[in-house]
């Protein structure tokens, strides 16, 4: 095992390599090695460990909290929520996250180089959630670190979060489970198919092997990302923000150009998009969500599965998320409770949809700084 301060690609990434002594055993039967985790910290671990919070992220998320992407130069997904003196202070804490497997910013995806020295394209086995999980508890056991605090997540975050608790209920103090769900729904597997199928139907697709051809599935990756979007978004919001208010012209041009500003807008958000995502990377992590059923993968139900769970639980859903509505969140709470859990529970007023985790929702804020006030209290720090 070894660490390589920069990786090649991306120029950026912490990472550290597992060998072949250090395989992950995949829930589909497969041992993967070698394995390649990419992560970033904030703050400064103290001496005993025990000051770490791990934080998930979603689906076409990545380690960037709180720090510039390396490609869009933009600012960390989370900067408004992490770092010294915010939410989650960074002046306490030392948070933690990383690229989930499966991705395509560092961490062992399909654009990760195989024993043979070649792209693992569609040879990389499919993973789960539960695999993405088991890779982070490598990486902490790598750092040193025992146990969090925290463990905090939105979307496919809080997948992974309710894993943790299953897979790992000894070595978390605290949950955050935002806008999620313990099995994804008919409703999102079927989001999830179209957008595959966008990408496999692109020509440059050619069956996953196309790294090395100088040509990718741009316009299908870009068709799944507008598809997916629509998801995470609101009727109301889209009203607010466009309407029927046409894109830079007066009248209608009776043909198929962006007439429209949600049109214009979505088509931006696809091509901005294939410029920092693997389309590979998109099948197989959206599978891993589909594969997503933290009680049919056991065989029991979700109190059951949380029976062991001691960690102190806040779960937050949003009015206006139709793609994990309140009515999930409940049922998590509901489990928790059967399962003699602490958990509180609160939804959210909010008209961004699903995507409100990410943008500014004071009484988000409010409900995620009382969480974390009580974590700094519990542990004294």
């Amino acid at each position: 095992m070894m660490i390589n301060p920069h990786d090649d690609r991306y120029g950026l990434n912490r990472t550290v390599a597992f060998g072949p002594d250090q395989p992950l055993e995949l829930d589909c039967g497969v041992r993967l090695s070698p394995l390649t985790i990419a992560y970033e910290t904030y703050g400064t671990l103290n001496s005993d460990a025990s000051n770490a919070v791990l934080i998930c992220h979603a689906l076409t998320g990545d380690h960037y909290v709180a720090s510039k992407h390396p490609i869009t130069g933009k600012a960390g997904w989370w900067d408004r929520m992490v770092g010294p003196g915010k939410i989650i202070d960074t002046s306490k804490l030392c948070v933690i996250c990383a690229n989930v497997l499966g991705s395509c910013m560092g961490t062992t995806g399909p654009t990760s180089l195989a024993p043979d020295g070649r792209a693992w394209a569609l040879r990389l086995p499919v993973i789960t959630i539960r695999d993405m999980v088991k890779a982070q508890a490598m990486l902490l056991d790598y750092l040193g670190v025992n146990s969090v605090l925290a463990v905090i997540g939105g979307s496919m975050g809080g997948m992974q979060v309710l894993e943790w608790a299953a897979t790992y209920p000894e070595r978390i103090k605290n949950a955050a489970v935002i806008a999620s769900a313990a099995r994804h729904s008919a409703q999102n597997i079927a989001f999830h198919e179209v957008g595959r199928q966008a990408i496999m139907a692109d020509p440059n697709w050619r069956g996953g092997a196309y790294y090395e051809t100088g040509s990718a599935p741009l316009a299908g990756l870009a068709v799944a990302r507008m598809a997916a979007h629509i998801t995470y978004l609101s009727e109301a919001g889209l009203t607010e923000k466009f309407g029927r208010r046409l894109q830079n012209r007066d009248a209608v041009s009776f043909g198929f150009d962006a007439d429209f500003q949600v049109e214009s807008y979505l088509r931006h958000q696809g091509l901005s998009f294939v410029e920092r995502f693997d389309a590979n990377s998109y099948l197989y992590i959206t599978r891993a969500m589909d594969y997503f059923d933290i009680t049919g993968s056991r065989g029991m139900k979700l109190a059951e599965v949380l029976r062991s769970v001691r960690a102190r639980f806040c779960v937050v859903s949003f009015t206006s998320d139709w793609l994990y509505p309140t009515l999930e969140s409940r049922h998590i709470v509901h489990a928790l409770t059967a399962a003699g859990a602490p958990v509180s529970f609160v939804e959210i007023d909010s008209p961004f949809g699903h995507d409100s985790f990410l943008l500014d929702v004071p009484a988000f804020d409010d409900v995620m700084r009382g969480f974390m006030t009580s974590v700094l209290r519990e542990a004294g720090v």
